[in-house]
C-alpha cells in the first residue's frame, strides 16, 4: 500500500519557488495565491493543475475558493519589504506586509504545520519581537507550538550566498518527530561551475577563462523589491561585489554574451562586464531551466529575485513529511 500524501496551499507564492520545493518533497500543492498578475501567470504556465487565486490576501474570502478549505501545510513566503533596512523595517505597519492575513488564513484552514519564510531577521532582530510574538500568541490558540531557524542556501546545494528565516508551527505530537533539515554532504556549486554552460551558450571565447575565476557561490541575489525602479542587482555595496567576480550588476542583461564580448576591466563596468540574464539568475537560486517566467524583463527578475530556493523548501518540507508520517504511526 502505498505511503500517504500530505496537501500543501502557499501564500504569497510569488514565482513559486516555496511550492515548487514542496511538490518536489512529496506533497500535493492543491492552492497557490498572489497579488501580482505575471506572477499568477507564470505559475499558471508552468503547473496548470495548481489551483492559482491572482487576488490580495488581506481581501480573499476563503469561502469562495474550495482548494482553500483544507491543507496539512500552509506556507507563507512573506513579504521581505517590510522587513529589510532598504523599507525601513515597518513590519506589520507596511501596507505590504501580509502577517496578519495569514495568521486569519491559518485560522481558517487549519493546517497541520504552519511554514513562515523570510529573511533571517524576521527571526532573530529584536526589533521584531512583538511580529513574532503575534504568532506565537496566534499559533498558541491552534493548540500549535512554534519553532524558528535559518538556514542557509548554499547547504542544500543553491549556489549563492543567502539565508533565510523560518517559523514552523504544529502540535506537540509532530513537533516532537520535527528535526530541521542537515546540510548537504555534496559541495556547494560555485557560480562558475553554474553558468558556465549558459555563458558559453552564445559564442563567449572568454567563458571558461570567466567560470573558473568565478570560483565561490555567487553573492545574494537582491533588489526587485516591488516599487522600487528596474531590474539590478542591489545597492552599490552589492553591485560592487558582483564587479569583484565579473558580473555588471548595474542591470539584468537581455541574452548571454556572444563571440565578439571580450572583458574590459578597465572600461565602464557595464560595457567591459557581463551582464546575469532572468535565465541565470533563475539557475542561481536554484531552478531548473524548464520552469519558464513570464512577464517583461523587470516584473520576471523581481518575481525570481524574492522567492525561496526550491531546494530549501525541498529539504524543510522532506522534513515535515517525514515528521507527519512517524507521527501518524505513534500511538496517542
Amino acid at each position: 500500500m502505498s505511503e500517504q500524501r500530505f496537501t500543501a496551499i502557499d501564500l504569497c507564492a510569488g514565482v513559486g519557488g516555496h511550492a515548487l520545493g514542496l511538490e518536489q518533497a512529496g506533497f500535493d500543492v492543491t492552492a497557490v495565491v498572489d497579488i501580482d498578475h505575471d506572477s499568477c501567470e507564470t505559475l499558471s504556465h508552468n503547473r496548470p493543475h495548481w489551483y492559482t487565486i491572482h487576488d490580495d490576501l488581506k481581501r480573499i474570502e476563503p469561502l469562495d475558493h474550495a482548494s482553500l478549505d483544507h491543507a496539512d501545510v500552509l506556507s507563507c513566503g512573506l513579504p521581505r519589504s517590510p522587513y529589510t533596512v532598504a523599507g525601513k523595517q515597518l513590519a506589520t505597519e507596511d501596507e505590504r506586509d501580509t502577517l496578519q492575513a495569514v495568521l486569519d488564513m491559518a485560522s481558517f484552514v487549519r493546517p497541520r504545520v504552519l511554514v513562515l519564510e523570510n529573511i533571517p531577521t524576521f527571526v532573530k532582530a529584536p526589533k521584531f519581537d512583538a511580529e513574532r510574538q503575534k504568532v506565537r500568541d496566534a499559533v498558541e490558540d491552534l493548540g500549535y507550538e512554534v519553532i524558528s531557524a535559518v538556514l542557509a542556501a548554499t547547504d542544500f546545494g543553491v549556489p549563492q550566498h543567502r539565508s533565510h528565516g523560518f517559523m514552523v508551527a504544529m502540535h506537540h505530537k509532530d513537533l516532537s518527530h520535527f528535526t530541521w533539515p542537515e546540510p548537504s554532504p555534496d559541495p556547494c556549486p560555485t557560480l562558475g561551475q553554474t553558468l558556465l554552460e549558459s555563458m558559453s551558450s552564445g559564442g563567449w571565447p572568454e567563458a571558461e577563462e570567466w567560470a573558473a575565476r568565478a570560483s565561490e557561490p555567487a553573492p545574494l541575489i537582491m533588489g526587485g523589491a516591488t516599487g522600487r525602479g528596474g531590474a539590478d542587482l542591489g545597492a552599490s555595496r552589492a553591485k560592487a561585489i558582483w564587479e569583484r567576480w565579473g558580473i555588471y550588476g548595474g542591470s539584468i542583461g537581455n541574452s548571454v554574451p556572444g563571440p565578439e564580448f571580450r572583458m574590459n576591466r578597465e572600461v565602464e563596468p557595464r560595457f567591459g562586464l557581463p551582464k546575469l540574464t532572468v535565465d541565470q539568475v533563475a539557475l542561481l537560486q536554484g531552478f531548473s531551466p524548464d520552469w519558464k517566467i513570464l512577464g517583461r524583463k523587470t516584473s520576471a527578475y523581481r518575481q525570481i529575485s524574492q522567492t525561496t530556493p526550491p531546494p530549501i523548501a525541498a529539504a524543510l518540507g522532506r522534513q515535515i513529511s517525514k515528521a507527519l508520517r512517524q507521527s501518524s504511526r505513534t500511538p496517542s
